[in-house]
């Protein structure tokens, strides 16, 4: 075994309290552990975790349940076809480590950061989004969750609406939920957000707040039209409200994309957009470096929360994002992903038409890292998701992603966080036998 295999063991085997080791001594057999301390009574917390205070509040509630199902790794053997980031093998590890490592020998690197980031990384995210958006309107956060919950937090009050799209990513509804908060779907279709339907629920709802993903949103893979760009800004501005734009994936462009539209934080010069912009998708879950970003006397509130909830995102981290989009490693590592995403994406897509037409592929978007699946009618998604776990391919159901009933059954297929083509293909075959176990059409047959 290699040093490192042995280190790592040793170290499992601390943690579990079996062995200690000292330092220019070895590895010793630890002490036996007491006998375990029965455990209390926490019943009280039902009551206590059930109490709103008011009659007309609107209850909290912390489910991560929809979070979790991307999160959780799936057991050995299994396709994952419901990650939601990039496989090892697309991480840009050695990159990543002597970025850490150049910036752990940087001239006060353990330090203290300044609360709103380094200068230099919020002069870099300033660049990245355009427009006229400055360093000094730049938060650097803990990854896109905690930006978007600081947002949420800041813009609304509990037991406020906020209207969101619809379909949309269920972490952010799980946000919005524990605030309080009540999320109001507004439908999406191949081009983003409906303008009009947008417009109807400001106006329904006296909502002041709008959260959307305009490019390759989460889990359809829309890009929000160019004409329906303006008219988003026009109706939140006339609605006096704001838009927290979550761009999570915009270095996950694939090969073919083309050219992308800006954020829309670049074409909002009244402060309207609340921009969110996250390293991690495009680098490593462990990754978490985020641009909050805002103008006018909102800023100072996103300050504020976030200093109260987290002091400051560590400084190492913060030095190793500097070096790592500094280098030239950077550019080639977005290039290379962009070029496997696609191959993915072509590779899923032609192996689902070909073995699985009976699901509805009504969109092949050019980013991102999934493709969104209609299931036939009657089929029952929690039916289909445990069949094809049996069948040995963990993916994602559709319900978490809306914030009321769904209009159809859905599942939702990752590419990114698979080894490569082949498993996509071994994927895809076993989900055939999913479907012919449990589809409507071949149970009749």
């Amino acid at each position: 075994m290699s040093p490192v295999t042995v280190s790592r063991a040793l170290a499992q085997l601390a943690a579990e309290g079996l062995v200690v080791t000292r330092p220019g001594a070895g590895a010793f057999r630890a002490r036996p552990r007491p006998a375990a301390v029965p455990a209390g009574d926490t019943s009280w917390q039902e009551v206590a975790l059930s109490a709103d205070g008011a009659a007309d509040r609107v209850p909290r509630s912390a489910d991560a349940t929809g979070v979790t199902v991307s999160l959780a790794a799936p057991p050995p053997g299994v396709v994952e076809f419901n990650g939601g980031y990039l496989h090892p093998s697309l991480q840009p590890e050695r990159a990543m480590s002597e970025a850490l490592a150049r910036a752990g020998r940087r001239p006060g690197a353990w330090g203290r950061p300044p609360m709103e980031g380094l200068p230099e990384l919020r002069e870099w995210f300033a660049r990245t989004i355009g427009g006229s958006v400055g360093a000094a309107e730049v938060l650097v956060s803990a990854g896109g969750q905690a930006a978007l919950t600081t947002a949420l937090r800041a813009l609304a009050p509990p037991g406020a609406p906020v209207l969101v799209e619809s379909p949309t990513y269920p972490g952010m509804l799980a946000i919005a939920r524990s605030a309080g908060l009540r999320p109001v779907p507004v439908p999406v279709d191949a081009d983003g957000v409906k303008p009009d339907l947008l417009a109807d629920a400001f106006r329904a709802t006296g909502a002041r707040v709008f959260v959307c993903q305009p490019l390759f949103q989460n889990p359809t893979g829309a890009v929000l039209a160019p004409a329906r760009r303006g008219e988003v800004l026009r109706i939140a501005r006339e609605a006096g409200a704001f838009v927290v734009e979550d761009d999570f994936v915009r270095r996950l462009a694939h090969e073919d994309a083309g050219p992308l539209p800006r954020p829309l934080a670049a074409d909002d010069p009244d402060g309207v957009v609340v921009h969110v912009g996250s390293l991690t998708k495009a680098t490593s879950p462990s990754f978490r470096v985020c641009a909050l970003a805002a103008r006018g006397p909102v800023l100072e509130r996103l300050r504020a929360i976030q200093v109260v909830d987290t002091f400051f995102v560590p400084r190492p981290l913060q030095e190793a994002a500097l070096e790592l989009v500094g280098s030239p490693a950077w550019p080639r590592h977005l290039r290379t992903v962009a070029a496997e995403l696609r191959a993915r994406r072509d590779a899923m897509t032609s192996a689902l038409r070909l073995r699985l037409p009976e699901l509805a592929l009504p969109h092949i978007p050019s980013g991102g890292y999934h493709l969104w699946l209609r299931l036939p009618d009657g089929t029952e998604e929690t039916v289909f998701t445990a069949a094809a776990l049996r069948a040995g391919v963990a993916l994602t159901p559709g319900r978490p992603y809306f914030s009321a009933e769904p209009p159809a059954a859905h599942v939702r297929l990752s590419f990114a966080a698979v080894a490569g083509t082949e498993e996509i293909a071994e994927g895809v075959r076993r989900l055939r036998a999913a479907c012919d176990e449990v589809l409507p059409a071949n149970r009749s047959t």
